[in-house]
C-alpha cells in the first residue's frame, strides 16, 4: 500500500470535500490525516491517505479539476517521514492589531529554541488580527521561549500567550 499526500485548493463551493472523500473511498483509499480551510472564498485541503497508486489518484481527481476551478496534486510520501513527537505540545495564540511580520517574528522564537510549528492558523477579523499555533517544544525550553515571545509581543504591540496542551486534547 502506497502513502500518499494530496492537497486542493481552488474557489470554494459547496460539496468539495464530500467529491474528494468519496473519490477517494471509491478508490478504497483510507484518509489518515487531513486539513481543510476557506481562505478568503478559497478552498485549501490537505491530506494522507493509504491505498491505491499515486497515479490512480490523481487519474480519479482528474475530473474534479477539470472546469480549472480547483488544483489536486498527488505526491508519494516517504514510509519514514512519520516522525514521533519531539517535544512537548504547547499552544501559541497572538491577539493584537494586524501589523506586518507578526507570523514571521513569533515562528522565530520558535524556530530558535529548537521547537516545531505543528498546526498554524491566522484571521483577520476587522482590525483585529489572531494567530493561534500549535507547537512543539525541546523539554525544558518553555520558560526560554515564553521570556522571549513576551519580548516580541511589546515589539509588535500585540497580546502573546503560551500554554502547554493536554495530550488528549489533541
Amino acid at each position: 500500500m502506497e502513502q500518499l499526500a494530496i492537497t486542493v485548493i481552488g474557489r470554494d463551493r459547496p460539496g468539495i470535500v464530500a467529491d474528494v472523500a468519496e473519490v477517494l473511498a471509491g478508490l478504497g483509499a483510507n484518509l489518515t490525516d487531513s486539513t481543510m480551510t476557506r481562505l478568503r472564498g478559497h478552498f485549501a485541503m490537505t491530506l494522507v491517505c493509504t491505498g491505491p497508486t499515486g497515479a490512480d489518484v490523481a487519474a480519479a481527481l482528474r475530473p474534479l479539476t477539470a472546469d480549472d476551478q480547483l488544483l489536486a496534486t498527488v505526491r508519494p510520501v516517504p514510509a519514514d517521514s512519520q516522525q514521533p513527537l519531539a517535544g512537548e505540545p504547547y499552544l501559541v495564540s497572538v491577539h493584537g492589531a494586524d501589523r506586518l511580520g507578526i507570523v514571521a517574528a513569533v515562528t522565530r522564537v520558535v524556530a530558535e529554541a529548537g521547537g516545531n510549528v505543528t498546526d498554524l492558523t491566522t484571521r483577520l477579523v476587522g482590525p483585529l488580527y489572531v494567530l493561534i499555533a500549535e507547537v512543539e517544544l525541546p523539554g525544558g525550553a518553555a520558560t526560554d521561549v515564553g521570556r522571549r515571545l513576551a519580548e516580541t509581543a511589546r515589539e509588535l504591540d500585540v497580546e502573546v500567550t503560551l500554554r502547554p496542551v493536554d495530550s488528549d486534547m489533541l
